[in-house]
């Protein structure tokens, strides 16, 4: 029982402590395009998504059981929300990881740092913010780097220019549920929040998966495997320090945090499947990261 509390206690002072969080989430949110690209010999992307969730989903629903905290009551008055933000995380999830179908897990996770621009757009037309020069350049900057990306010459960058679609999109949605998390979720009690957030995305990965006809049983202990880390690491701690720092963080730091994810990306793909960006890829890649950093520190200059 002392050991069980001290555990806690423990468990408590690291999720207070800003900067454990932050390099917590660094390392795992930069592994996100990595399982995904090792699940693509086993399962199509939506497939996959749907079965790393759901075990992620076993994983908080044991965790909110055993401390008995379920609450269904947050779950009904809050139905639509869940509904939304379940339905945008499950196009988000299934589209990043067919992302890496067509592009190299690096370059994908160097685009998706477009998003911190989605997030501003969403301040603009939520909150009527007006954008300052820094904030202007920083934006033309990246927007140019994906353009650099995409548009290389041949079959590959046809590839490339699919991929970066994929990215794009998922980045976009993604960045609309953390807009609309920050505006009508923040005062929600987190377990509760977090356990009906992951099971609204499961139903529609569920109905995606049945709809495109793919929906088979992973085969093989390998997969098995590789599906829990996923759900372990991907999920169950790196989403739930997201949230965490999404409510206790300034945004801007957050921000500027995340845009160093892309090159511990690069290190993992080349480490494991000797995969880089091509050195356009690199180029375009420096431009969107530099140009998300001039925003965010243009945000806070403020």
């Amino acid at each position: 029982m002392v050991d069980s509390a001290s555990s806690t206690t423990r468990a408590q002072r690291l999720l207070h402590n800003s900067m454990a969080v932050m390099v917590t989430l660094l390392l795992t949110d930069s592994l996100h395009y990595v399982f995904a690209r090792l699940l693509i010999p086993y399962l199509p992307a939506t497939v996959s998504s749907f079965f790393y969730m759901s075990i992620a989903t076993l994983q908080i629903a044991l965790f909110a059981a055993v401390r008995r905290q379920i609450e269904w009551r947050i779950f009904r008055d809050n139905a639509r929300f869940f509904l939304i933000i379940g339905f945008l995380i499950a196009y988000a999830t299934s589209s990043s990881f067919a992302a890496v179908t067509y592009i190299d897990p690096g370059t994908a996770s160097m685009i998706a740092r477009v998003n911190t621009l989605f997030a501003l757009g969403f301040g603009l037309w939520w909150l009527k913010e007006k954008l300052v020069g820094g904030e202007k350049i920083g934006a033309v900057i990246a927007i140019i780097g994906v353009f650099v990306i995409s548009f290389q010459p041949g079959e590959a960058g046809e590839q490339l220019w699919l991929g970066a679609l994929l990215v794009l999109s998922s980045s976009f949605t993604y960045a609309l549920h953390s807009a609309l998390v920050k505006r009508q979720g923040s005062d929600l009690d987190f377990t509760n929040f977090f356990l009906f957030r992951m099971m609204a995305s499961i139903f529609f990965l569920l109905l995606f998966a049945v709809g495109r006809q793919e929906l088979v049983w992973p085969a093989g202990w390998q997969v098995w495997v590789i599906l829990f880390i996923t759900a372990t690491l991907n999920v169950t701690i790196s989403r739930g320090l997201y949230y965490v720092a999404l409510r206790r963080l300034n945004l801007s730091v957050l921000t500027i945090l995340l845009t160093l994810s892309p090159v511990l990306t690069i290190f993992w793909s080349l480490l494991l499947f000797g995969q880089r960006p091509s050195w356009q890829g690199l180029a375009g890649g420096t431009a969107v990261i530099l140009g998300v950093l001039l925003v965010t520190v243009s945000r806070q200059k403020k």
